[in-house]
C-alpha cells in the first residue's frame, strides 16, 4: 500500500477531525465572551453528553468497519447491508439516549458548587442528548462513505456543516441572547444537516437496488448482520463511553483546584483538542485501511498501512504540539479574562498546562492510531480491556492521590503523561504479537 494512497484516505479524515475540533474550539471562544460560568460549564456538560452519546456512536461507527471490510473483499451488497445496519442501530440508539436524560442531570447537578455553572450546564447537556440521534445517524452516513474510502465525500459535508454551526452559535449565543443553549442548539442543528446532506449523497450514488440486495449477502440476514456489528461494536462503545467517563472524572477533579484554574484547565483541553483531534481522523483512517486489508485476507498489507499512518500521524502532531507551545499566548488570550491581574495568573498557569499537554502528545498519538488499527481487525474487546485496567486501575487512583496530597492543577495534569505512556505501550505489544490477524469479522 503506498504513501500517497493512504495520504488520499487518512488526510481528509484528519482534517474533518481539526475542523471538528476548530469548531468546538470556536464555541468556546464564543462562550468565554458570553461569560466565564458558560465556559466553566461547556466542557464537563459536554464531556458527559459525549460520553453517553459516544458510546452509541461507537457502535454505528463500527458499522463502517464491516464496510471497509465488504469493500476489501469486493462484496458492493455487504457494504450497503452493512450502511443499512448502522443507520438501525442509530435510530434504536437515539430513542435509548434522549429515555437516559433525567438520569444524567442528576450527575451534572453535582458539576459544580456555582448554581450558575450548573445551570448552564444542565441546559447544554439536556439538549445535546436529545439530538443524540441526530449525531448517530450522521455517523452511520459517514461511516457508509468513510469505510469505503470516500472520505473527501465526508469532509466536504463537514466543513460546511461546521461552518453552519459556527453561523447558528453566533446567531443563537449572541443575537438570540440563548447563551449556552443556543450553543448545544447550534451543535444539534449542524449534525442534523450532516446527516441529511450524506444520506442524500448515499441514495443518489446506490440508485435503486433489487429487493433482493436489500435483504441478504450470501447466507446473512440483516438483522444478523446487525447483530455482528453490535458483537464487535458494543466492546467499542464500552471502550468510548469508559474512556469518556475516565476523562470526565478527571475533569470533575481538576473542578476542585479553583474557579480560574478550573477555567484555565478548560481552556488549555480545547487546545488539546486541537491537537488530538487529526490523530482521530489517522485512527479511524488506519482502521479503515487495516479492515480493507483484513477483507482481502492480506494481514502484511495491513501491517504496512498502520506503520506508514503511524508515521505520517506522529510527523503531524510534533507539529502541532511544537507550534502549541510556541504561540501559546494568543491562543490562551482568546481565553483569558479581561482583568489584568487575573490574565496574568490565567496565562501563567495556561503555560505550564501546555507545556505538560506537549509532553504526551506522542504517545497518545500513537495509542489512538494503533487501537484504531486493532479494531479495524476486530480487536475490540483487548483494546476496551486495556483502557478499562489502564485508566481506572492506574490512573485515577493516582489523579486522586495527588489531588489529596499535592492539589495543584499542573500536578493533576503530570499524571496524565504516565497514563498516555502506559496505555500506549500496551497497545504496542498487543498489536506486535499479532493475535488481531486470526479475527474474521465477514
Amino acid at each position: 500500500m503506498g504513501w500517497l494512497e493512504i495520504a488520499k484516505l487518512v488526510w481528509p479524515l484528519a482534517l474533518g477531525m481539526l475542523n471538528n475540533a476548530v469548531l468546538q474550539f470556536v464555541d468556546r471562544a464564543f462562550l468565554a465572551r458570553e461569560s466565564m460560568e458558560s465556559l466553566e460549564a461547556a466542557l464537563p456538560a459536554s464531556m458527559l453528553a459525549l460520553t453517553v452519546a459516544g458510546f452509541f456512536q461507537a457502535i454505528v461507527a463500527y458499522s463502517g468497519t464491516f464496510v471497509a471490510q465488504y469493500h476489501g473483499a469486493g462484496d458492493s451488497r455487504g457494504e450497503r447491508m452493512a450502511f443499512r445496519a448502522g443507520m438501525l442501530i442509530a435510530v434504536a440508539s437515539g430513542i435509548i439516549a434522549a429515555a437516559l436524560v433525567p438520569a444524567g442531570r442528576v450527575a451534572v447537578s453535582h458539576i459544580s458548587e456555582n448554581a450558575a455553572v450548573v445551570s448552564r450546564a444542565l441546559n447544554y447537556y439536556s439538549i445535546v442528548s436529545c439530538g443524540t440521534i441526530a449525531l448517530c445517524a450522521q455517523m452511520a452516513t459517514a461511516s457508509y462513505f468513510t469505510g469505503r474510502g470516500r472520505t473527501g465525500s465526508v469532509l466536504l459535508v463537514s466543513v460546511c456543516g461546521n461552518l453552519l454551526n459556527v453561523f447558528l452559535d453566533w446567531l443563537l449565543i449572541f443575537r438570540f441572547g440563548l447563551g449556552i443553549s443556543g450553543a448545544a442548539y447550534a451543535t444539534v442543528a449542524a449534525m442534523a444537516a450532516q446527516w441529511a446532506a450524506l444520506a442524500t449523497l448515499a441514495k443518489c450514488e446506490r440508485g435503486e437496488d433489487a429487493p433482493a440486495n436489500l435483504r441478504t449477502t450470501g447466507e446473512i440476514t440483516l438483522p444478523r448482520l446487525a447483530g455482528r456489528i453490535l458483537r464487535y461494536g458494543v466492546p467499542s462503545g464500552v471502550y468510548s463511553v469508559l474512556n469518556g467517563l475516565s476523562f470526565t472524572i478527571f475533569v470533575f477533579a481538576t473542578g476542585r483546584v479553583g474557579d480560574v484554574e478550573f477555567a484555565v484547565s478548560n481552556a488549555c483541553f480545547s487546545i488539546n483538542w486541537l491537537l488530538i483531534a487529526p490523530m482521530e481522523g489517522f485512527a479511524i483512517g488506519a482502521s479503515t485501511l487495516v479492515a480493507q486489508a483484513q477483507g482481502r485476507g492480506d494481514s502484511a498489507l495491513a501491517r504496512t498501512a498502520l506503520r506508514r499512518t503511524l508515521i505520517l500521524a506522529l510527523a503531524v502532531v510534533a507539529a502541532l504540539s511544537a507550534a502549541a507551545v510556541a504561540f501559546h499566548h494568543p491562543i490562551l488570550s482568546l481565553f483569558a479574562p479581561e482583568d489584568a491581574a487575573r490574565a496574568a495568573d490565567f496565562h501563567s498557569l495556561g503555560f505550564k498546562l501546555v507545556l505538560l499537554m506537549a509532553a504526551w502528545q506522542l504517545f497518545d498519538a500513537a495509542d489512538v492510531v494503533i487501537s484504531g488499527a486493532l479494531k479495524g481487525a476486530g480487536d475490540t474487546k483487548f483494546v476496551m480491556l486495556w483502557m478499562v485496567a489502564t485508566a481506572f486501575g492506574f490512573w485515577l487512583p493516582l489523579v486522586f492521590i495527588v489531588l489529596a496530597a499535592v492539589g495543584s492543577m499542573a500536578s493533576l495534569w503530570a499524571t496524565m503523561v504516565a497514563y498516555v505512556v502506559v496505555i500506549c505501550a500496551g497497545e504496542i505489544v498487543r498489536w506486535r504479537r499479532g493475535r488481531w490477524q486470526a479475527i474474521k469479522l465477514v
